[in-house]
Order: C-alpha cells, then sequence, then structure tokens
C-alpha cells in the first residue's frame, strides 16, 4: 500500500553547503507521474538525555537559540560527531554540558526532527545514577545547568513554557518509563 504514495529521486544537486548542513534541491517524480521539486535540510544525526537524578529531577540547560531568538530551557544534546555512536555523543553531552556523567544511561527512541524538510534524527537516551562532575562545553556554547522536578517539568510541557521538540519527547517518554 505504502509503495503506491513513494516519489522517486530524478534529478537532485546541493544548493548550499554549511558549517553544519547542506541544502539539497530534489526533482521528484509524483505517484500521479507529475514532477516535483523537493528541498531538503541534509543535515548529520544528533543525540540527547534526559537525566535523571536521585530527587525525580531533570538535569536541563538553558541555552540561547538564534533560530528562535531566544533563551529555551532544553535537556543536553548535540550533534553527533562523524563516525561517533549515538550513546557516546549523548553521555559527551550530558558531561560537557551539565558536568553530570551516569553509571545507567538507556536508549529511548529516535524519532525524526521535522521530516517534512530534514534528513535528522535525535537518539534519545534516559539517564540516571547520575555523578557531578566539571562542565566542559564547546568554546562557542553557553549554558546554564538547572535541575527542575520532572512534575514540574511536565506541567512546563503542557502549559507551552517548554517548547522544544526533543525535550517535550524525551521527558515525557522518562516519566511514563518512571511512573511519575
Amino acid at each position: 500500500m505504502i509503495d503506491k504514495l513513494m516519489e522517486k529521486k530524478v534529478d537532485s544537486k546541493t544548493l548550499f553547503e554549511g558549517v553544519i548542513f547542506n541544502v539539497e534541491r530534489q526533482k521528484v517524480l509524483l505517484p500521479n507521474g507529475k514532477d516535483a521539486i523537493r528541498d531538503i535540510v541534509v543535515n548529520p544525526n544528533a543525540a540527547a538525555v534526559v537525566a535523571i537524578d536521585n530527587d525525580n529531577n531533570v538535569i536541563m540547560v538553558k541555552q540561547f537559540r538564534a533560530t528562535v531568538g531566544k533563551v529555551l530551557l532544553e535537556i543536553p544534546a548535540g550533534k553527533l560527531d562523524k563516525g561517533e555512536n549515538p550513546l557516546e555523543c549523548a553521555s559527551r553531552e550530558l558531561r560537557e554540558e551539565t558536568g553530570y556523567t551516569s553509571k545507567d544511561i538507556k536508549f529511548l527512541f529516535a524519532p525524526l526532527v521535522s521530516p517534512g524538510f530534514a534528513t535528522e534524527h535525535i537518539h534519545i537516551f534516559m539517564a540516571t545514577d547520575l555523578t557531578l562532575g566539571k562542565v566542559d562545553p564547546d568554546e562557542d556554547e553557553f549554558v546554564e545547568t538547572v535541575k527542575i522536578p520532572i512534575t514540574k517539568v511536565i506541567d512546563m510541557i503542557m502549559n507551552g513554557e517548554i517548547e522544544d521538540s526533543k525535550t517535550v519527547s524525551g521527558v515525557l517518554a522518562a516519566a511514563r518509563i518512571l511512573k511519575v
């Protein structure tokens, strides 16, 4: 049944090569036989981690996001380096952005970030059994670490205070696992 919905790529060319992502223009043949154009953001996959301490606080970061022009409250995350395992990336980002390490980190799921125009998957993990160490952010990264009870984070999601999709989906999944 799905096969009759498939589009066939006829041609593609790179329109833009950036530091983080490229933009590709594809000419496709639609199921009805007509041609269409698809502009696709080709970017590396990423990893994120919902870190929960022993008191059911979520370890989060505040970070300015130029795309929306404001500071967002998010779970630690970052793009995978070439050849990097998602679990290694999630662990690295947790340590760099918050100073925490985890002795128990589990894969939750890997949703598509925005399949209408981008190729990116984000691998989301849940970390418990945390130990606080030294924060070590990237040179161009300015973040503030905060701890918020998971029940309050859920309230903030439901009232629109937290807008970041990886944070919303990751925290709600972790809450279901933790039964809070």
